[in-house]
């Protein structure tokens, strides 16, 4: 039996840290492994404290480039430091490794895309998530004019890519009117979970697990601790089950609210979101306990709001073997992975009725879509809690929808066409950007090594 060629590919992430976006790369290293094929991912920072396991266990090659460059300059220009942190980590590749893969994976960032179009051997697929230009406010004259060069480089480098995939129907929709000069729709491909990762049984012999054990009911959310993310939209609708009376103040005595998700000291707004979700939840009268990677106290029996600020694997098999509903928070989210997550774990969901969620939850079937007000929401978590759906075949049913279209295998299958297609010469995403200049290529080369030198 004639054997498929075996691949050389390469993940190019700008931070390997804990959220949905570092979820989806390190999916789809794995998902491509398991075909036979040779991967790497290469980024910008790595902390084996703060990444999935998969990144520290050995499955997956980790190669490291560019973490010595600030993150920001006093708190500004994030996405300056982002695009020379990754101008870095790409020249390094270019320098030493330009010729050993087939195709390189780039998501997040498309600054690099045109030195790797230019000077690498391999065929470039640019995964987006979301057009960056839409994730910054533009609240100054001055911020405005700040992203004009910024909006206009990467949709002339989003557009050197040999082709483009986004996350969802919606993406797909946001990128078309954001990206005008890109002809070519995009392909869809939804992120994977990798269902083995959620099929283990809960390790009660785990200390960080024993933090989290509780005789109460859990209500979920799993969120990175962003304003965007709009956790306390779940805040707000579970505190608003008793000062409306939802539910008698004897039931909803036995119902935690559990806030987990991303956190990262050195990020302010992680430390500033999360205070502000503390008081908020004080004002309300509720009882609450913050949970670090550090910690070893355990929340008293009478906390009713627990944070749980990145949770590890074993933490993450806990609450999802657990919780009652998960909730799903943020607004015209681009896809959204958690929801995928709970169903999978026959966890029913609320979700926000717009973005993502429209195409991964089915409305009561699987979950609840609701306008994201409080109100609505606390009614919702309250018609589940009093089971006027059925909360099990909800779960059930969820189950099987994600082994039907969300499972790694399926996501692996669809990549590795897309992969292959890419390297014998399939189509490309076509741009009006094709006929660059020599020269131009050139000057730009000859700048980036420059400020790689003067940087070394």
């Amino acid at each position: 039996m004639e054997t498929k060629p075996r691949l050389r590919v390469a993940f190019l992430h700008p931070d390997l840290g804990i959220g949905g976006a570092e979820r989806l790369v390190v999916d789809a290293a794995t998902g491509i492994q398991s075909k036979g094929h040779h991967t790497v991912i290469y980024t910008s920072h790595h902390d084996p404290k703060h990444c999935f396991e998969e990144t520290r266990d050995g499955t997956l090659r980790v190669s490291v480039h560019g973490n010595s460059l600030p993150r920001s300059i006093f708190g500004r220009f994030y996405i300056v430091c982002a695009i020379l942190r990754q101008l870095v980590l790409t020249l390094y590749i270019l320098l030493w490794e330009k010729d050993s893969y087939d195709v390189m994976v780039v998501d997040q960032l498309s600054a690099c895309l045109p030195l790797l179009t230019w000077f690498s051997s391999a065929k470039i697929m640019f995964y987006c998530h979301f057009p960056d230009k839409l994730l910054t406010s533009r609240e100054s004259t001055l911020k405005q004019l700040y992203r004009v060069p910024l909006d206009k480089l990467e949709e002339w480098t989003t557009g050197m890519a040999d082709t483009v995939v986004v996350n969802s129907g919606f993406t797909a929709g946001i990128f078309r009117r954001s990206f005008p000069s890109i002809f070519k729709t995009p392909r869809i491909l939804y992120p994977p979970i990798n269902t083995q990762a959620y099929d283990r049984a809960v390790d009660t012999s785990d200390p960080s697990v024993q933090l989290l054990e509780t005789n109460h009911k859990i209500i979920l959310s799993i969120n990175r601790f962003e304003r965007k993310k709009n956790v306390e939209l779940a805040l707000r609708a579970f505190a608003a089950l008793k000062t409306d009376s939802l539910i008698d103040p004897t039931t909803f005595g036995t119902y935690r609210l559990v806030l987990a998700g991303g956190y990262d000291r050195r990020v302010a707004e992680n430390v500033e979101y999360l205070e502000s979700l503390n008081d908020l939840a004080t004002q309300f009268g509720l009882k609450t306990f913050v949970i670090h990677p550090s910690s070893d106290q355990k929340p008293p029996e009478d906390a009713q709001v627990v944070f749980v600020c990145s949770f590890n694997d074993a933490q993450r098999t806990y609450l999802l073997a657990n919780a009652l509903m998960l909730l799903y928070t943020p607004s015209n989210e681009h896809f959204g992975i958690t929801p995928v997550e709970g169903m999978y774990c026959s966890v029913p969901v609320i979700a926000c009725n717009n973005g993502g969620p429209l195409e991964s939850v089915k409305d009561t079937l699987t979950g609840l879509l609701i306008p994201p007000t409080p109100e609505l929401w606390a009614n919702g978590i309250r018609d589940l809690i009093t089971e006027k759906y059925d909360v099990k075949a909800m779960g059930e049913a969820g189950r099987r929808h994600v082994l039907d279209t969300f499972s790694l295998e399926a996501f692996a299958d669809q990549l590795e066409d897309i992969l292959e297609e890419l390297v014998t010469g399939g189509r490309v995403t076509h741009h009006r950007y094709d006929n660059v200049e020599y020269g131009v290529r050139v000057f730009v080369a000859a700048l980036l090594v420059y400020i790689w030198y003067s940087m070394f």
